[in-house]
């Protein structure tokens, strides 16, 4: 029986140019691909470690070295783009592309088993020893861009890597205005934004207050994050590297779009302004 998280004909048909994509010795995969990407997809939700993933995915050694792979030469970040671009054009936006978005970050506790690990202390105060999480969505509060980096990076360094991946990824040719927190300093929002032609603006509230209070297109970075949350993968950061951890977040990444693809036009939700 087909698992909640497998994908359907009309899925992997738009994201089968992207992991089949022939390399310069031509198409090395297997007829299994498609189960290759039900298998990360699933252990993604589940939090499934690789020793117990049920064996109708097959060998976990053969998904294990395929994620190893994607993750490193970039083909999760594709599918992500690809699959934006498709959400974008299913909830009748004008382009695929964003002309704004909006970069936050996420401090996660490690807990890796030994070995040289990326996890550092960061958070407030430094107390935290693990992983920070960094989230790019546009206006339809989809992520466009994931990244994982050291708990101690500032936030000055991780959205200035961040604008740096979203360029790469070929997104930025109608961004406009980007969105930070006000953990990005304002001398390092002037120099990103001249850097990169934007419009880097700080926001969040003058006073601190023990409740949330959400900001006017802010507030749907955090709806990511907690959605990203529900994937069982993300409940600590479980990875050695930065490159494992990054690939596991845009897996999560990639399954909340294909929800919201799944979802149809008419069971979508009315884009509420905030407060």
């Amino acid at each position: 029986m087909p698992y909640p998280s497998d994908l359907t004909d009309e899925q992997w048909n738009l994201l089968e140019p992207v992991f089949n994509a022939p390399g310069k010795r031509g198409r090395k995969h297997a007829g299994d691909l498609r189960t290759v990407v039900d298998a990360m997809l699933y252990i993604a939700q589940t939090g499934c470690q690789w020793r117990y993933l049920p064996a109708s995915f097959g060998p976990w050694t053969r998904v294990w070295s395929q994620f190893r792979r994607w993750s490193r030469n970039g083909t999760w970040a594709q599918a992500l783009t690809v699959l934006h671009a498709a959400a974008r054009q299913a909830d009748g936006r004008a382009d695929e592309a964003p002309s704004m978005v909006v970069i936050d970050t996420h401090l996660a506790r490690g807990a890796s088993n030994g070995g040289l690990t990326f996890h550092d202390r960061g958070g407030p105060y430094g107390r935290t020893k693990g992983a920070k999480r960094v989230v790019a969505v546009d206006v339809t509060g989809l992520p466009v861009g994931a990244l994982v980096v050291p708990a101690s990076t500032h936030e000055n360094r991780a959205s200035e890597l961040m604008l740096e991946h979203l360029t790469q990824q070929g997104v930025t040719g109608r961004l406009e205005l980007v969105l930070v927190d006000r953990g990005v300093t304002t001398a390092a929002a002037r120099t990103l934004g001249r850097d990169h032609d934007l419009d880097v603006r700080r926001v969040g509230w003058d006073d601190k207050q023990p409740v949330f209070r959400p900001i006017r297109h802010a507030w749907r970075v955090e709806v990511a994050h907690g959605r990203l949350g529900r994937s069982r993968r993300l409940a600590k950061s479980f990875e050695n590297t930065t490159t494992s951890a990054t690939g596991w977040l845009q897996v999560a990444c990639i399954a909340t779009t294909l929800r919201h693809l799944s979802r149809g036009p008419s069971r979508r939700r009315p884009v509420a302004l905030a407060a």
